[in-house]
């Protein structure tokens, strides 16, 4: 009896140990198709991409849902930011897209391609034409903006030159 209460007490420990160190490990690196549920990617292209159409008169396609399984997840993602909020030397809130142009230029991605970031002590702005890796906090929450609908928020710790070694 006492060696398997003893048993159990080690195994509970262990769990708890392996528990403390998954909270201190990495974040999980994301590619823009591990936001789309498994049975959805088939209306993506092998880049990971929406298929879109480049004209501007097409609104947003809502078709596709997010993955709930990432919900609270520490992530990295690599995208293009569009500033929504900040000044001239940090932002504070930005759309996070998988490719550039999306938003503008284009009809945006659906809401499982796009991700609102906020930085609440501001993230300094870098070169906003090339791609950055932000890491924090992911949330499947729903944001309706005025450029698009926005499937995921992050609450971003940190925001790096992307590096694709």
């Amino acid at each position: 009896m006492k060696k398997r209460i003893m048993l159990g007490l080690i195994a509970l420990l262990s769990s708890l140990f392996g528990s403390q160190a998954w909270a201190n490990s990495e974040p999980l690196t994301l590619d823009w198709i591990d936001l789309v549920p498994e049975h959805e990617r088939a209306q993506f292209d092998s880049r990971g991409m929406p298929e879109i159409s480049h004209d501007s008169e097409n609104p947003q396609s809502l078709v596709g849902s997010v993955r709930p399984e990432l919900n609270n997840s520490q992530v990295k993602i690599p995208g293009f930011v569009i500033p929504l909020e900040g000044d001239d030397k940090v932002v504070t809130e930005f759309l996070l897209v998988p490719f550039l142009g999306a938003c503008i230029h284009v009809p945006p991605p659906p809401p499982n391609q796009i991700v609102y970031v906020k930085f609440a002590g501001g993230a300094p702005i870098q070169q906003l034409w090339d791609v950055v890796y932000v890491e924090g906090t992911l949330k499947t929450e729903h944001v309706s903006h005025d450029l698009a609908e926005v499937g995921y928020v992050l609450q971003g710790t940190e925001l790096t030159d992307y590096d694709d070694g």
